[in-house]
């Protein structure tokens, strides 16, 4: 699988990027659902606890692409 990834042109910093913006994303929906949405802290949390599951499965990705390209 990495060596897909690899050949399709993905690469271990594309996915360290995705897992930062993963993280920004997360604060950035948790903040926005509890400001604008009536329907409390409980749906934020939820939004942001969605997305920011994200993050660790870009960085592992990372890790791998990053393990494949030392070869």
């Amino acid at each position: 699988m990495l060596k897909k990834l690899h050949d399709s042109g993905l690469r271990a910093e594309h996915c360290y990027m995705a897992g930062m913006a993963s993280v920004g994303l997360a604060f950035t929906s948790w903040l926005l659902s509890k400001r604008f949405e009536r329907a409390g802290i409980e749906r934020a949390d939820r939004w942001g606890i969605f997305i920011g599951e994200w993050a660790p499965t870009f960085f592992a990705i990372g890790n791998g692409l990053q393990m494949y390209e030392r070869k």
